[in-house]
């Protein structure tokens, strides 16, 4: 089930973080900070960043996780407002 709250990690393997009121780099913050966290269970953070008011969060979040260390590869699903962080595989 989706999650984004500070309780228990889920123990589904997947997340969710709704960072589209924020600027680029609360998001950017936001979602380090939910990374440090996830335990081995989570297998996929899903990025709410919105579209409506531009594209400056969704670039961000693909561009800055983009090969980064904890994150196996982006996928870009039919929603133009998420991103899929996949963090490993099933």
């Amino acid at each position: 089930m989706p999650h984004d709250r500070g309780d228990p990690m889920p123990l589904s393997g997947f997340l969710e973080i709704d960072v589209h009121n924020m600027t680029r780099a609360q998001a950017i913050a936001a979602i380090d900070a939910r990374l440090r966290r996830v335990n081995a269970s989570v297998y996929r953070l899903r990025v709410i960043h919105g579209y409506r008011g531009g594209t400056v969060l969704r670039d961000a979040v693909r561009s800055h996780y983009k090969g980064h260390p904890k994150v196996l590869r982006i996928e870009i699903g039919l929603n133009p407002g998420e991103t899929d962080l996949i963090l490993r595989e099933l």
